[in-house]
């Protein structure tokens, strides 16, 4: 390790967060290209995973690139698919030396893509702020190693928990700095992910507003077993334009299945619980074969419980504002199966932010 690895690579890392939600099934890679403790190339994965990020680097490096230092955030790929493998385009450009935050656990590339460097005489010096790097792609690893998603579960409550009035009234609860940011989580998914009473109560649309970033639209999924959204609704009307997909149960009618598909929705398949729920487990497992990376859950209470009942949310993020609704007021995640306090789960606050007249707390789960 050189006194500078760490100063390039978390550069490296900023760079490879530009293109978190929007490169999926792909990893959000950084490289930087240096020599002489200077920045001769940058890239970042692009948009629907390719170019990838050393080779978007190495074009700007050009004949520089030659005996200098690349500092690459996962192993780079070794093998062919769309594009050819990045670690032969680092040996034929005649890079020295290559600094990697973290391994690939994807079969096609572990540890081959450093086998092919070191084959080529390049020094490959592993592990450099590897915990950055497993947070930063932490989708991508669950991903491939067992196949489901990163959950981000985010709740806009009131003081005393509740996501809206009795009546079912929510608009807002938040200010306007706390919906700005929640925009912001979106185009940084893959996909927004909600269940059906939440789709029918709000008629969202779950997309990326008032940004500049309308091309980082996510997937919008709704778990809905007996496929009753409703056709008119805002989600069904814009399903050629931003994705749709469609979580359901075995045995519906044909009819119904042909006229979401021709709305323009995805359908997949779910397998049920005993009590004839979604089962959670395997509709994450189905969002990850379908090469989802990153989700976003907004809700609703019962959606939210699963999750957390299921040990799938790797990141909590409430929204709280000034606000009290008592007793009547809706909850914010529905029943939990524990009676022992024991057994309830427990969060590790990570952050804490100001959103206007709100505040934003991100937590981890404490496992």
């Amino acid at each position: 390790m050189q006194p500078d690895d760490n100063r390039w690579m978390r550069l490296a890392l900023s760079l490879a967060k530009r293109g978190l939600g929007n490169v999926w099934p792909n990893p959000a890679v950084g490289c930087v290209i240096v020599k002489n403790n200077r920045l001769l190339g940058r890239g970042w994965t692009q948009p629907s995973g390719r170019p990838h990020a050393e080779t978007m680097a190495l074009a700007q490096a050009g004949n520089g690139a030659q005996g200098a230092t690349a500092y690459v955030t996962l192993e780079p790929c070794s093998h062919h698919g769309q594009t050819p493998p990045c670690a032969d385009a680092l040996v034929r450009a005649g890079i020295a030396r290559v600094v990697c935050a973290l391994e690939d656990p994807d079969p096609k590339v572990s540890g081959r893509g450093f086998a092919m460097l070191a084959g080529a005489r390049i020094q490959v010096d592993k592990n450099i702020l590897p915990k950055e790097a497993e947070a930063l792609n932490l989708g991508f690893l669950l991903n491939r190693t067992i196949e489901r998603p990163m959950f981000t579960l985010k709740l806009a409550m009131s003081l005393d928990g509740r996501i809206a009035t009795g009546n079912g009234q929510s608009r807002w609860i938040t200010g306007a700095k706390a919906r700005r940011n929640v925009h912001m989580l979106r185009a940084s998914h893959d996909a927004v992910l909600i269940g059906r009473g939440t789709a029918a109560a709000d008629n969202p649309m779950l997309d990326v507003r008032d940004l500049g970033l309308e091309n980082h639209n996510p997937v919008r999924v709704v778990a809905d077993g007996g496929l009753s959204l409703s056709p008119s609704s805002r989600l069904a009307r814009s399903a050629k334009e931003t994705p749709l997909w469609l979580c359901h149960h075995h045995g519906i009618e044909r009819e119904r299945r042909d006229m979401w598909q021709d709305l323009g929705a995805k359908l997949i398949e779910v397998q049920t619980t005993k009590t004839g729920e979604l089962d959670i487990n395997d509709l994450a497992r189905m969002l990850s074969r379908n090469g989802l990376t990153r989700v976003l859950c907004e809700g609703g209470g019962q959606l939210a419980a699963s999750l957390i009942q299921a040990e799938l949310v790797d990141r909590l993020i409430l929204h709280s504002a000034g606000l009290l609704l008592g007793s009547k007021g809706l909850s914010g995640i529905g029943a939990l199966p524990f009676s022992s306090l024991a057994d309830f789960p427990r969060f590790e606050l990570q952050s804490t932010q100001q959103l206007g007249g709100d505040v934003e707390t991100i937590w981890k789960p404490a496992r």
